[in-house]
């Protein structure tokens, strides 16, 4: 037993010396950004997902604040408590990037600004936000907005 915990022992501290001044080396195939508290950042052209969901009593997008960069790729996941849409509001939205914003939002449109609503459950509704510029992008969900379900996607170089 003695032997199993010095070694063990031993293995955890070559694994924690490392090679010297080298820093450690860093994935760059995965655009995952590390879980925090504040809105994730990632290189542009990543993919980031936006679940919609009713948890309890409360329908909220997951994450409500998302931060992205030009060209990259939202998927909004019709989760639980559909049926939900994606609605962004017209005078919040930088003027520069509102034809680019409508152009983004393919399908069956509900209206300017308006995605498609999303009724079965999985159902998901991508956008490519390419051609805007920087600034907060507010949304909500057309059926839930009276209940307070709304996020912000907010766009930096």
């Amino acid at each position: 037993m003695k032997a199993i915990a010095l070694m063990a022992g031993v293995c955890w501290m070559a694994a924690g010396c490392g090679g010297g001044d080298k820093p450690p080396a860093v994935d760059t195939t995965s655009a995952a950004a590390p879980a925090t508290t504040e809105a994730p950042m990632v290189s542009a052209n990543a993919t980031h997902d936006v679940n919609m969901v009713l948890e309890g009593t409360a329908y909220r997008f997951v994450p409500s604040e998302l931060t992205i960069k030009p060209g990259d790729k939202v998927i909004f996941h019709n989760v639980s408590g559909g049926p939900h849409n994606v609605q962004f509001w017209a005078d919040s939205i930088p003027a520069a990037s509102r034809a680019a914003l409508d152009a983004a939002m393919t399908g069956e449109k509900l209206g300017e600004l308006t995605g498609p609503l999303l009724v079965e459950p999985n159902q998901t509704y991508e956008m490519v936000f390419a051609g805007m510029v920087d600034g907060d992008y507010r949304f909500t969900c057309t059926p839930h907005m009276t209940f307070g379900m709304s996020g912000k996607i907010t766009i930096r170089q």
